[in-house]
């Protein structure tokens, strides 16, 4: 009996030597050749398969930027020589908007042209009337940092979130005595902070980004997840939905420097730009849907030219040494608005590059810029708490 325990022990080791021997040269061997289709169910070890995907995909990046340089013939401001320059025009402080009791993080114009929603890191969610500066609604979310905050293209509703992980829309009415957060529907569920948030082209359904990595678009009835989009390695700070009436596509940007092309109905990311050198906080299409510009900390703007697959024109100066907020589009494209972190509004020439104004008002940094509607003006908040419509 003790003889046959002794072998049965023998055997397992044996069997257990010559099952380590067999994996150690399939690792041998995988580290000597590229894997083939057959070594796909065999155990490989982990480090080693990441270390020849990491390889491998920067390789394609690196053809890709090569395919990218070929059809880069002329830069965008050899083309625009001969285009007439801007002349001087002065736009300055038409109204002040005054009522939140912290820094001012997000707004959006409704397209009546005239009221606009504000969020605030005091909590509150403010509709105000642009003409009169008189607050029309006030609702208090259940936590700071309302960090988005988006109309409904109806006029009927805003939403709005931030560091609940929620997007929550409240219906408006003609009574402005009514208590809104009792008609409060949650409807997006993110797993970190929201980070912006925008109605498609109905009020049934909305898109939505967050610090969690990922977009999504809901249903706003019924609260359901209709669509998931992953593709960024870290936080998604913004997104801007394409301008087309049946445009399926929206741009994101985030803090692993990358703006990223989603086609909303398949989920997936169709074109990348990586030329930032820092968080993107912002982004925006132009009037015509076929570019979009990005704002950064890296102190820059940038325009990207969707056809073209490529970055065109890059909106800086050396005096500038800090980072863009927010940036937007005049309704002719001409004009490029950009909110920066030293309390000034830049204004750009598309097609020039070159800086046509520079506006100051606000006592602090400049968190949010939107052109009005009809382009007659542009609503800006900020860190001093306040909202300042340019015209």
């Amino acid at each position: 009996m003790k003889k046959n325990k002794i072998t049965l022990t023998n055997n397992i080791t044996c069997f257990l030597s010559n099952s380590f021997l067999v994996k150690m040269k399939t690792s041998l061997k995988y580290m000597r050749s590229p894997p083939t289709p057959e070594m796909a169910t065999q155990e490989v070890p982990l480090n080693e398969t990441l270390a020849h995907l990491k390889t491998e995909s920067e390789t394609l990046k690196s053809k890709l930027e090569e395919e990218r340089a070929k059809l880069h013939d002329v830069e965008l401001h050899q083309v625009a020589e001969k285009v007439e320059g801007l002349g001087q025009f002065v736009m300055k402080t038409r109204r002040t908007l005054k009522g939140h009791g912290n820094k001012v993080l997000c707004m959006d114009w409704c397209k009546d042209k005239r009221r606009i929603v504000s969020s605030s890191q005091d909590g509150k969610v403010i509709v105000w009337d642009a003409f009169t500066t008189n607050k029309e609604h006030a609702v208090t979310m259940p936590c700071t940092w309302v960090m988005a905050c988006a109309y409904a293209p109806s006029g009927c509703a805003v939403a709005c979130g931030g560091l609940d992980n929620k997007c929550s829309v409240y219906p408006l009415s003609l009574d402005k005595n009514e208590n809104l957060a009792a008609k409060k529907k949650s409807v997006a569920m993110h797993t970190n902070y929201l980070s912006a948030c925008s109605f498609t082209n109905s009020d049934m359904q909305i898109l939505t980004s967050s610090g969690d990595g990922t977009c999504a678009l809901w249903d706003v009835e019924s609260g359901q997840l209709l669509q998931s989009f992953h593709g960024h390695a870290a936080d998604v700070l913004c997104l801007d939905l394409a301008p087309s009436e049946t445009g399926n596509t929206f741009v994101s940007g985030g803090c692993d420097k990358k703006a990223n092309v989603w086609d909303m109905r398949s989920g997936q990311c169709i074109q990348s730009f990586e030329t930032h050198e820092s968080d993107i906080n912002s982004v925006r299409y132009y009037p015509s849907g076929d570019a979009f510009a990005s704002g950064s900390d890296d102190a820059t703007c940038r325009l990207y030219d969707l056809r073209a697959d490529r970055e065109v024109a890059i909106y800086s100066k050396d005096s500038i040494i800090f980072g863009v907020s927010s940036v937007d589009f005049s309704l002719s494209g001409r004009l490029l608005f950009g909110g920066y972190n030293d309390y000034t509004i830049n204004v750009w020439d598309v097609l020039k590059g070159t800086r046509v104004s520079i506006l100051f008002g606000h006592e602090n940094r400049v968190s949010t810029l939107r052109v009005s509607p009809d382009g007659t003006a542009f609503c800006t908040g900020s860190w001093d708490h306040t909202l300042r419509i340019w015209a």
